[in-house]
């Protein structure tokens, strides 16, 4: 009787053990960093596992890292931002996450005040604009739009949008045109109608450095209605 005692208790001892190396087996570090306007840090940015509810947040440079299981989900959000849910399939081990800043005056205070952006200066340096706040229909094209809501934006006679003002009377002073993620030449802007845009982002400073060197003169991101995230 000891005996079958001992074996049913070992077996038990072995099953719970097995299980539990299973289920942590499972268990995955994933890696991430959290920015604003494609290249910014946000620091201090929460970030939880809708599993597990376990929260961190970024770090100084925007980093981050979560244990997750398979299906999880990761809930990114920062006061003055666009929440993001970002769904984990079982391979992914970074995420990159582009936080949205919400369209408001305020919104700028709240990332600066509450200390998700280090440098406000580069923040400052971003002007933005978006349809919820202005009727972008009163416009003929994307031209008269982006010359009449951004100060001292140009447009040139060629139809090359200038930022930073002209550089060099031989090398292009061109900002470079980047519409739902993808870079295009300027006179795609000929064929886009303000009608079907759903933001615009100009970067005026060093926080185009993500870009390279085509970014030097400043990048103009616009991101259409059809492109939006849904």
């Amino acid at each position: 009787m000891n005996t079958m005692k001992a074996r049913i208790s070992l077996f038990l001892t072995v099953f719970f053990v097995l299980a539990f190396l299973v289920g942590n087996a499972q268990e995955r570090l994933v890696k991430g960093i959290v920015t604003t306007f494609d290249s910014i840090p946000l620091i201090g940015a929460d970030v939880q596992v809708a599993g597990s509810k376990e929260l961190v947040k970024t770090d100084t440079l925007g980093r981050f890292s979560v244990n997750v299981n398979p299906g999880d989900k990761l809930k990114v959000s920062a006061k003055g931002f666009n929440t993001q849910k970002v769904k984990l399939d079982d391979k992914i081990k970074m995420v990159l996450v582009n936080l949205k800043l919400k369209p408001t005056e305020s919104a700028r205070e709240y990332a600066i005040g509450y200390g998700y952006v280090k440098d406000a200066d580069k923040l400052n340096a971003v002007a933005q604009l978006n349809s919820k706040d202005l009727d972008f229909s009163q416009y003929t094209n994307m031209y008269d739009l982006i010359r009449g809501r951004f100060g001292g934006v140009q447009v040139s006679p060629g139809g090359e949008i200038i930022i930073r003002g002209v550089s060099s009377i031989n090398l292009s002073s061109a900002a470079l045109i980047v519409v739902d993620g993808v870079a295009v030449d300027n006179s795609m802007l000929n064929n886009l109608s303000p009608t079907n845009v759903q933001s615009i982002n100009i970067i005026k400073d060093g926080s185009a450095a993500i870009y390279g060197a085509r970014g030097a003169n400043g990048v103009v991101i616009i991101e259409t209605k059809r492109g939006k995230d849904d």
